[in-house]
């Protein structure tokens, strides 16, 4: 018998049965003429937050890198091995995708981690401590300079952090080459796990705005947009 997890298999036999016979045609047609996504979404390992469930993605449309607390190092110039720079090159001179998406989460256990280590990171473990690492430039601005006040200060540091990441996404070159061309987006947002709330970053402001107020604004403006001028306005 194998002792692959029965809970995958019985997953897999639901996903055949009740999902890939639905769009059958479409998987073919990804396998043939392979993927086109527009968007990649650096998110956390965190087995809570589901980008493609998130955003209501389907294969093909999102091109997911996940990690420990969904960190963004910063560009290093050859030598070691750096899976999430390596997704970021693919995805952005192979894949030619148009966003770059910086995807937190409540509670994330890489912030808590790094906030309760006091300094002493080695104690979280052989490889999360040099990983989480990442986050002291994002509490030091934070210590000095907080763009949110009186928050959580968990969740300060989580918005923080994703702050930090997009910092990070410039110094890659051929990030910031196209960022400035306008070819390409960066966006930083973050997920409620309980109350499956989304807020995004204002770009301006670097404050986190709900993705509902977001929304109704836009449909207003398009709203508007395609109302007919009164003849007084189009004097």
């Amino acid at each position: 018998m194998t002792d692959f997890p029965k809970e995958l298999l019985a997953g897999y036999g639901l996903y055949k049965e009740r999902i890939y016979s639905q769009f059958e045609e479409e998987y073919q047609n990804l396998a043939i003429y392979g993927q086109e996504p527009e968007v990649m979404v650096i998110s956390c390992c965190d087995s809570r937050v589901t980008p493609e469930g998130i955003f209501h993605a389907q294969p093909g449309e999102l091109f997911v890198v996940r990690n420990v607390a969904n960190l963004v190092p910063p560009f290093i110039q050859g030598g070691g091995t750096h899976g999430t720079s390596a997704a970021l090159e693919y995805a952005v001179t192979g894949l030619k995708v148009k966003h770059l998406v910086v995807l937190g989460h409540c509670k994330c256990g890489g912030v808590q981690a790094f906030r309760e280590s006091n300094g002493k990171l080695s104690k979280t473990g052989q490889f999360v401590g040099p990983w989480i690492k990442m986050l002291e430039p994002a509490a030091i601005t934070l210590a000095c300079t907080p763009v949110d006040k009186n928050e959580d200060p968990q969740l300060a540091l989580e918005y923080a952090g994703i702050r930090q990441s997009l910092k990070n996404l410039m110094t890659f070159p051929f990030i910031e080459k196209l960022v400035t061309q306008g070819n390409l987006n960066i966006h930083g947002a973050w997920f409620d796990i309980g109350s499956g709330s989304l807020r995004v970053m204002n770009k301006e402001t670097e404050i986190f705005e709900d993705a509902q107020d977001l929304r109704a604004r836009l449909k207003e403006q398009e709203t508007a947009e395609h109302v007919p001028a009164t003849a007084e306005e189009k004097k």
